[in-house]
């Protein structure tokens, strides 16, 4: 068969079922491939960083290896932001390129550039296939490579006259990696040492990330905070990992994350962390994160093992196993005896009573955080997934989107990429067809790849955008204004151009307009319901800011509040 061709009888074989991508000239004998037939469906997106935000939004929501497909040169190095960010969030993600011809590798060629070199800092691995029979055995071990250990993305560039090259195929059953071992088992001591530590503390946290979600150790989480009565504070990326309506869950960590939970997670004696890397905007000033804790790390990747905050006992392996095994050690210690910490959770739910989020929901202009929580409310209790953006509104969902179930709330988080939202949703909403996909969006963000919304009505894959529109890049004008003494350079859109209900009749969907509160629920509850692609353009408050907020460099209990704005202008 033709390399095109074993391409897609590969992928066929990985169980993939949706492709995202963009068809060029290096890719075309690829295209010519799928027009003879596959069982692959293709999403054709109309950008390149498009494709691969889709590809992640489809790995994010069904916890499968996502698979974005594009030319050589500009197509190539248009996947770069989303390779960037599945490498920050450890999302599985093959990216398939078309390269120059063998022979004009190296000249200069049309389109031609060094995709592999300019991604080997954010891949996993990456191949440059250079004979048609390797096709198979490369692809295998992409999606293997993608998928194991911590999860990431690869790359595989393939020129085209490998994919134009007739030659016999095999399909290997066992793969043999031997370079790729990564730990499966974790160490009965190591469980031992940490079940004993989190049992015995008197004012224990678990502090969990996105690697929870990744390493489907959800349940596993569930069981062992329940075993042991302990509070759980997720992260912006683990944000779903346990459900957020139960009595353990208290928050969410750093610069945006309410005063009660980083109270808890600084003021704790052992701290769990479950998939979860000591990211900046969790911790602020690193020395002074979580003082005198014992640190519990559990890992899938050595390398992320006392990185930042050294580990006092390390527990490296499959987080499923791992998580699980503790609880089992912890409910062992509580069996026997050890008594569960409950005057440290009266003093959580004492914090949380104390210190609520909290806006001013007064004057003529619609509150951001209104828009939120109305979206919330008209949810609870559905099959939804929520996407966002980048900004304040990224922040906002955080603060006021409920969520209940994994893979349920999908963002950007290490590279923070503007414009993640919108081909996200549409990727997660061709994982989840039955789902409700809902992408909070800034106007900021919209703007950057808003003709994905084109895809969503082709593609028949509708979802809604709530736009959150306050006429400015808010997070930057934000912090021109606390930090820069007000000075704002270059952050204002407008909130009326480009006109975005307009703009969505024109990209084959609805729009909508809310310039009011007793407009804002008829709207939402409508467009929850056409089963088309909507864009409900919010005009919110320009002036409102997003507290709590920890100062970059802070200490994370160094906090400012609402109601303190004047006082950090004053400073």
């Amino acid at each position: 068969m033709t390399g095109g061709d074993a391409i897609l009888r590969a992928l066929e074989a990985e169980g993939v079922e949706v492709i995202f991508g963009l068809p060029g000239g290096a890719i075309m004998p690829t295209y010519d491939a799928m027009a003879r037939g596959t069982t692959v469906r293709h999403v054709l997106a109309r950008h390149e960083q498009g494709a691969g935000h889709m590809a992640q939004g489809y790995a994010r929501a069904s916890g499968r290896v996502g698979v974005a497909i594009a030319t050589s040169g500009p197509g190539a190095t248009n996947l770069v932001t989303p390779i960037a960010d599945a490498w920050m969030d450890s999302t599985p993600l093959v990216c398939i390129t078309g390269q120059v011809r063998s022979t004009l590798i190296g000249t200069d060629a049309f389109q031609e550039c060094d995709i592999t070199g300019i991604t080997m800092p954010i891949v996993k691995h990456s191949w440059l296939v250079q004979d048609g029979r390797e096709l198979p055995s490369v692809l295998r071990a992409a999606f293997h490579v993608a998928r194991t250990g911590r999860c990431g993305p690869v790359l595989v560039d393939i020129p085209r006259d490998v994919q134009e090259a007739v030659v016999d195929v095999s399909f290997p059953g066992e793969l043999d990696l031997p370079g790729w071992r990564p730990p499966t088992k974790v160490h009965p001591l190591q469980i031992r040492d940490a079940g004993r530590a989190v049992a015995q503390a008197r004012k224990p946290v678990l502090y969990v990330g996105g690697g929870t979600l990744n390493g489907d150790a959800c349940a596993e989480l569930l069981e062992l905070a329940e075993a042991g009565s302990l509070p759980v504070v997720t992260t912006l990326m683990g944000k779903g990992a346990f459900p957020e309506s139960h009595e353990l869950h208290f928050g969410w960590p750093g610069m945006h994350g309410p005063k009660w939970s980083n109270l808890a997670i600084n003021s704790c004696d052992v701290l769990v962390a479950i998939g979860a890397r000591f990211d900046d905007r969790v911790t602020g000033k690193l020395s002074a994160f979580a003082p005198g804790a014992t640190v519990v790390h559990l890992d899938a990747d050595a390398a992320e093992i006392s990185k930042l905050r050294t580990a006092d006992i390390p527990v490296v392996g499959s987080l499923h196993t791992a998580v699980g095994a503790l609880a089992r050690e912890v409910e062992r210690h509580r069996a026997e005896g050890t008594p569960p910490p409950d005057a440290w959770l009266e003093q959580l739910r004492d914090w949380r009573e104390e210190f609520p989020l909290r806006y001013d929901t007064g004057g003529e202009w619609l509150k951001p955080q209104t828009v939120v929580e109305t979206l919330q409310r008209l949810t609870a209790g559905q099959d939804v997934i929520v996407t966002t953006g980048v900004g304040q509104h990224q922040m906002w969902a955080m603060q006021y989107v409920s969520s209940e179930r994994p893979r349920s709330f999908i963002t950007s988080g290490g590279l923070g990429t503007m414009g993640y939202g919108i081909p996200a949703a549409i990727g997660a909403k061709a994982a989840r067809p039955e789902a409700t996909v809902v992408c909070v969006d800034g106007d900021g963000c919209f703007q950057m790849t808003a003709q994905e919304l084109v895809t969503a009505a082709l593609e028949d894959l509708p979802i809604v955008v709530v736009l959150v529109n306050n006429g400015y890049l808010g997070m930057v004008t934000q912090w021109q204004d606390m930090f820069y003494d007000g000075r704002r350079s270059h952050v204002h859109l407008t909130n009326a151009l480009p006109d975005y209900a307009k703009l969505a009749e024109a990209y084959g969907g609805v729009g909508m307009v809310v310039t009011d509160e007793s407009e804002l629920e008829p709207a939402l509850a409508e467009a929850l319901t056409l089963g088309r692609t909507v864009v409900v353009d919010c005009r919110v408050d320009p002036a409102e800011q997003c507290f709590p907020m920890v100062p970059s460099g802070a200490a994370a209990i160094d906090m400012i509040e609402y109601g303190d704005t004047l006082e950090v202008k004053a400073s």
